[in-house]
């Protein structure tokens, strides 16, 4: 099965962890591409490309101010893709929570008699 384009879906969009950089760097405040540039550490024709297609997913907005083009992270967009990661969040949370509870058991039970009446 092919691939979807990485235009016609925010997840596709994603995929590319410096896309991921960009939204983080952006979800604190609007930036123009220079700062994005600075900021990422890549060339400008490339953090350009990346914000098309962030655009395109509306995972980005831009705003015009003058001869500049400011640019954000767009959150309601962003939603149903923490709505889906949420899932997998209670499912690592369980597993977290088991984990810490054999630790602990596994503590108890290295400890020795003495100490363990004192607990």
């Amino acid at each position: 099965m092919a691939r979807a384009a990485t235009t016609s879906d925010p997840f596709n969009a994603i995929a590319e962890p410096r896309r991921r950089q960009i939204l983080i760097y952006l979800a604190r405040e609007e930036r123009q591409v220079g700062e994005i540039v600075t900021a990422i550490g890549l060339d400008q024709p490339s953090v350009s490309k990346h914000l098309g297609v962030l655009r395109k997913v509306n995972l980005v907005r831009v705003r015009r101010n003058g001869r500049h083009r400011l640019y954000r992270t767009n959150a309601e967009a962003i939603r149903p893709l923490h709505e889906w990661t949420e899932t997998f969040e209670r499912y690592w949370q369980h597993q977290l929570s088991r984990v810490k509870e054999r630790a602990e058991a596994l503590a108890q039970r290295a400890q020795p008699p003495h100490d363990r009446a004192r607990n």
